[in-house]
C-alpha cells in the first residue's frame, strides 16, 4: 500500500472515531442529567469509553497527518492492546453465556427460569448482596411488573402472553408454587403453596416487592444478561475484524513513514 493511500485512509477513520467518540462524550454528559440511580451510574465508564476512543484517534490522526512513525507506532501499541481485550472479553462471554436454558412449562407460551443453570460467574454476581440491591431498585423504577395489568387487560390475555425473561421471573411466582392468577399484576396468596420452592413464600402482590427477591428473578435477569452479551460478543468479533484491517493500514503507515524519514 502506498505511503498516501495508508496514510489517507488512517487519517478519515480516524477523524470519524474522534467524531464518534465526541458523540459517545455527549451522552455521557447526557445520561449524567438523570436523576435515575441506574442511568447515572454507567455515566463514568461511558465517559471513559468516549475519552479513550477520542484520545487513540487523536493520536492516529495527528501520527498520520504528520506521517510521524512515533505517533504511528503509539497508536499501534494501543490499538494492539484493545484487540487483545476484545478477543479475550468475546472468549469469555462466549465460555461464560454457554450454560443455562430455560425450561417448558405446561400450558404456558414462555419458558421459565432456574439460577442453577447458569455459569457461576453469573450466580456469583447476582447472589452478591451489594449487586442484587442495586439490580433490584433498578428492576422496581423500570416499571415492566406494574405495566403487565395495563398490557394484558384480561386474565385469559395474560395466561396466552409470552412473557420476557425478566417478566416471567420478577412479576409472578413460580407456576410450581400453584398461586391461582386473579389479574396480570395479582396473585390469590390465601392458597397452600403445592411446592416447597422458597420462592413461594417470598412472592408478594406489592408492587415494590413481587418476586424480585426470589431466584427466579435472579435466573430471568441472568437470561437477559445472557442473551445481551451473546449479542455483544457477535459485535465483538466484527470489530475485531473490522480493527484488525486497520491495525494492518496502521502497519503500512508506520513502515511508510519510517521510510520516508530515513529517506530525509
Amino acid at each position: 500500500m502506498g505511503v498516501g493511500t495508508s496514510t489517507f485512509v488512517i487519517r478519515w477513520i480516524n477523524f470519524l472515531t474522534m467524531l464518534l467518540a465526541v458523540g459517545v462524550i455527549g451522552f455521557g454528559v447526557w445520561m449524567s442529567t438523570h436523576h435515575d440511580g441506574c442511568r447515572k451510574s454507567l455515566t463514568l465508564p461511558v465517559l471513559g469509553l468516549g475519552a479513550f476512543i477520542f484520545l487513540i484517534s487523536i493520536i492516529g490522526f495527528m501520527g498520520a497527518l504528520k506521517n510521524n512513525s512515533i505517533l504511528l507506532w503509539i497508536y499501534l501499541i494501543m490499538l494492539c492492546f484493545i484487540l487483545v481485550a476484545i478477543l479475550v472479553f468475546t472468549v469469555l462471554a462466549f465460555i461464560i453465556t454457554n450454560n443455562g436454558s430455560g425450561h417448558n412449562v405446561a400450558g404456558l407460551r414462555y419458558k421459565e427460569y432456574q439460577l442453577q443453570d447458569y455459569s457461576s460467574w453469573f450466580l456469583k454476581q447476582l447472589n452478591n448482596t451489594r449487586n442484587w440491591k442495586h439490580l433490584k431498585i433498578c428492576l422496581v423504577k423500570s416499571e415492566d411488573c406494574n405495566n403487565l395489568s395495563k398490557k394484558y387487560k384480561t386474565l385469559k390475555q395474560y395466561k396466552i402472553a409470552k412473557l420476557t425473561p425478566i417478566e416471567a421471573g420478577c412479576c409472578r411466582p413460580p407456576s410450581e408454587c400453584g398461586y391461582p392468577a386473579v389479574n396480570a399484576s395479582y396473585y390469590d396468596l390465601s392458597f397452600h403453596p403445592i411446592s416447597s420452592n422458597k420462592d413461594c413464600k417470598l412472592y408478594k402482590n406489592s408492587r415494590a416487592i413481587k418476586c424480585y427477591n426470589c431466584d427466579s428473578c435472579k435466573a430471568g435477569v441472568a437470561q437477559y444478561m445472557k442473551t445481551e452479551w451473546r449479542v455483544v460478543a457477535i459485535f465483538n468479533v466484527v470489530l475485531f475484524v473490522v480493527l484488525s484491517m486497520v491495525y494492518l493500514v496502521g502497519c503500512c503507515a508506520r513502515r511508510n513513514a519510517t521510510s520516508s524519514r530515513s529517506k530525509a
